[in-house]
């Protein structure tokens, strides 16, 4: 299993917009045989950080999976919505294998 970890830099004025484009892509990860473990928006601290954790089975999975979203019509509209927004100043995405025992 790979998880790719997503740090987001937010426009701390637009968590709202943020929110919305984040729950557009849950279901779609979910669509193309990944698990999204949800996004974690400001609280307390800093207020422009959001994170999100979502898993495939192997790299290479993911690698479909980017290619299929790319064709996508509703991962087209979410792609979109972040531009005309401008909610997301910059993502910086790494990629991890968990350990669980």
């Amino acid at each position: 299993m790979i998880t790719c970890y997503l740090r987001y830099v937010i426009d701390p004025y637009k968590i709202d917009q943020f929110e919305e484009y984040a729950k557009m892509w849950i279901p779609l990860v979910n669509k193309f045989e990944g698990t999204h473990h949800g996004y974690w928006l400001p609280y307390e601290g800093a207020n422009n950080i959001a994170i999100a954790l979502f898993s495939f089975p192997s790299l290479k999975a993911y690698e479909e999976y980017r290619m299929k979203i790319a064709q996508d019509e509703d991962c087209q509209k979410a792609f979109k919505f972040k531009e005309e927004t401008r909610c997301i100043k910059s993502i910086e995405r790494s990629f991890m294998k968990p350990l669980l025992e």
